[in-house]
């Protein structure tokens, strides 16, 4: 009876914990654009990576603009996050237009390195008569901090550009609407890394870091663009809970093996000073 009573206090301990797990990594209520009074996005976009024009996660974001033109916006992007990109765009009058026409989505880490694109339809033939197209492109889930050689996402700004790669001569500067929206979704401690970077691979980060040297107090450049919540960087993760829970879990499940296996003393047949 004893051991049935640890074994059930095991079990009821470890549902506490992972309870208290579920509720960690549980998605925290995001206000309404019309709470936040951000309903309404950028209306333009910028002609390279000097100019993008910032957005924020979940923030629609609009640009009028002519064929052959390339626009960019920029995004932050912690840690365990995974974005995903989704751009329309809609194209002039089928009469007005020579030919089809092929437009390409990429996205581009802090180092301006292009990132593969795991999902989605990065590139995309319109026909002659089509009246928009659609991209879309999921990253891979950002990492806290890589090695020297690797090529993985990192915690900072991913620029986003879009542009027409192929299209008859004709076409080029005929007016296009873009229409771009970007996701964000925290993959949680599963993606987590022990280590952390210095800084986030933003626009300014290094100037920053020389010039709080000299003033700590100085303020930070706006180009920094930081999450609504701060740049988390890997410091904390659910992945302390999982394991603390595993751990509590292994332990009672010890106590409960030896408290079962350890007998009542000295057995009756076993003559004295044996």
């Amino acid at each position: 009876m004893r051991t049935v009573r640890l074994l059930t206090g095991a079990v009821l301990a470890g549902a506490s914990l992972l309870a208290l797990a579920g509720a960690a990594v549980a998605d925290s209520p995001t206000p309404s654009p019309s709470e936040s009074g951000e309903a309404a996005g950028p209306t333009e976009a910028g002609t390279s990576f000097r100019t993008a024009t910032a957005v924020k996660p979940d923030q629609p974001a609009t640009a009028d603009a002519s064929t052959g033109d390339y626009l960019y916006w920029v995004l932050p992007v912690d840690a365990a996050q995974r974005a995903t990109v989704k751009a329309k765009v809609t194209l002039p009058a089928a009469a007005a237009r020579h030919g089809a026409a092929t437009w390409q989505l990429d996205v581009y880490d802090g180092l301006r390195r292009r990132q593969a694109c795991v999902y989605g339809t990065q590139t995309r033939a319109a026909a002659k008569d089509a009246g928009s197209v659609e991209l879309s492109c999921t990253l891979r889930t950002v990492r806290g901090w890589a090695e020297p050689w690797a090529n993985d996402p990192l915690p900072g700004s991913y620029y986003v550009r879009l542009t027409v790669v192929d299209l008859p001569q004709e076409d080029l500067g005929l007016p296009v609407h873009a229409e771009v929206e970007a996701a964000v979704a925290d993959q949680g401690g599963a993606h987590a890394v022990d280590g952390r970077l210095a800084a986030p691979l933003v626009p300014g980060a290094a100037a920053t870091a020389s010039k709080d040297d000299e003033d700590a107090s100085s303020p930070r450049p706006a180009a920094l663009r930081e999450p609504d919540g701060g740049w988390s960087s890997g410091r904390w993760s659910d992945r302390w809970i999982w394991t603390a829970a595993g751990g509590a879990l292994a332990a009672l499940a010890g106590i409960a093996g030896y408290r079962a296996t350890r007998g009542r003393g000295r057995p009756s047949r076993v003559p004295p000073g044996a």
